[in-house]
């Protein structure tokens, strides 16, 4: 009998040792958030930078006189990201037309050892600013955006500017000192590349960035105005210029290098409606769409920024404003 009992213990023990290991092969692997190791791997020193990017060193853009000095004595690698049409028609000397899309796949076949710097440069600054976020996002530490794009390199250039600002009045009477509050921290966007650590998340949301293209990343003032409550808009400016000149009514401040991050407020931004992120120029916004697209917000640059609303305020103000002698004259060349 007790040979029996110790029988059958035994065997009970058999059947549950297999029990629990078909129940964890059945189990499924624990789910990760993604966005949320992606924000944390961005922030942190393991980084492609080694640090966090965003709430250092961003924006990372030079003026075209450095451009110019540069690409005299060989030490900058320019790509124009502008059409084919418009970069035959007139780019800097030395120039390497190339899409957006394959921004990355071009440098990687570039020995870029000789160049201190990369120069990305577009029509006004703003795809550039998009596009050297992603690059400095996924290490290149030499990338820059050429301020005002080539509008600021010659006459010939700059229309887009120049248009921008001729009407950069039309909203004046809008703006407004009231401060409107930042909403509850909710949780981070959903993310579902399938990966698992933030190297391999960051590169699968770029690469779904490139391939969208700058567009969908960028909203005009006229769109922004005319349904305000359809966005929830971040003035990227301090505080003091949130105040004076003023805002677009319903913005909200969120502080340039402080505040965007998880451990501040960067989990205030909502995961059901547009993000309409603007600054001065929309150049530091395109930079800051990027970034929160990465991560899953639907965020968009609102177009020319402060210089096409409130223009006159912003110079009264001594904020940085598109003026004509920003235009350098410098000479181009054209494909044939």
């Amino acid at each position: 009998m007790k040979t029996k009992n110790l029988l059958l213990l035994a065997l009970l023990a058999v059947f549950a040792l297999v029990t629990s290991c078909n129940k964890d092969d059945d189990d499924p692997q624990p789910e990760i958030n993604e966005a949320e190791v992606l924000v944390k791997y961005l922030e942190s020193a393991d980084s492609p930078l080694g640090k966090d990017y965003v709430n250092t060193d961003m924006p990372s853009i030079m003026p075209a006189s450095e451009v110019k000095t540069l690409n005299e004595t060989g030490q900058v690698y320019i790509m124009d990201i502008r059409s084919a049409a418009d970069y035959a028609a007139g780019h800097i000397e030395n120039a390497v037309n190339v899409e957006l899309k394959n921004i990355l796949t071009h440098l990687e076949g570039v020995n870029l050892t000789n160049y201190t710097k990369i120069a990305v440069v577009c029509y006004t600054g703003q795809t550039a600013g998009f596009a050297t976020s992603i690059l400095r996002l996924m290490g290149y530490d030499k990338a820059f955006s050429m301020k005002w794009g080539m509008c600021s390199w010659n006459a010939f250039f700059s229309s887009r500017w120049d248009n921008a600002v001729a009407n950069g009045n039309a909203y004046a009477a809008q703006f407004t000192a009231t401060a409107a509050a930042k909403g509850a921290k909710g949780d981070l966007p959903e993310l579902s590349t399938g990966k698992t650590t933030g190297q391999e998340i960051l590169e699968a949301r770029v690469n779904t960035l490139l391939n969208e293209g700058f567009t969908p990343a960028t909203v005009t003032n006229a769109t922004v105005f005319g349904a305000l409550t359809s966005y929830y808009i971040v003035n990227y400016w301090p505080l003091n210029h949130y105040e004076n000149p003023g805002h677009i009514p319903g913005a909200i401040q969120y502080t340039p290098k402080e505040t965007i991050k998880l451990s501040a407020d960067l989990k205030t931004l909502p995961t059901d409606k547009p993000v309409v992120v603007y600054c001065y120029t929309g150049q530091t916004s395109a930079f800051m769409a990027a970034y929160l697209r990465l991560l899953g917000y639907d965020a968009k640059s609102l177009l020319f920024g402060g210089n096409g609303m409130i223009y006159d305020n912003m110079a009264a103000a001594g904020l940085t404003t598109w003026k004509p002698d920003q235009i350098m004259g410098y000479d181009y060349v054209t494909s044939k």
